[in-house]
């Protein structure tokens, strides 16, 4: 069986000046996801690199892409799950951290 890797860039309207990057960056996050699990890599590990390339990637509303809060400053929240057993890890409102997705697996793991 072929590897699936299902990717979306946020909810709510992208202007149509965004919509080709954003397009591009959607398929690089799955391309990259897909790429992992080709080379052996589990399910986690597939989503969490797809995430983060999201999160270095300006264009999204994660990471470097964030909306800033009412005081001005970038808080984030991140989130993961296995499916198969169930364990999860979150993070929220953190501050000055490039990938909160790899926290939220380091706090999953821990």
């Amino acid at each position: 069986m072929l590897p699936v890797v299902v990717v979306h860039g946020g909810a709510g309207h992208i202007p149509k000046e965004r919509a080709e990057l954003s397009t591009i960056g959607v398929k690089e996050a799955a391309r990259t996801g897909y790429a992992i699990l080709q080379k052996g890599g589990s399910a986690m590990d597939a989503v969490v690199e797809a995430v983060a390339l999201m999160e270095n990637n300006p264009r999204f509303n994660a990471g470097r892409g964030s909306v800033l809060n009412v005081k001005g400053e970038v808080e984030m929240d991140a989130m993961v799950m296995d499916g198969r057993t169930l364990d999860s890890g979150a993070v929220s409102a953190v501050r000055r951290i490039a990938n909160p997705v790899h926290l939220a697996r380091l706090v999953m793991e821990k």
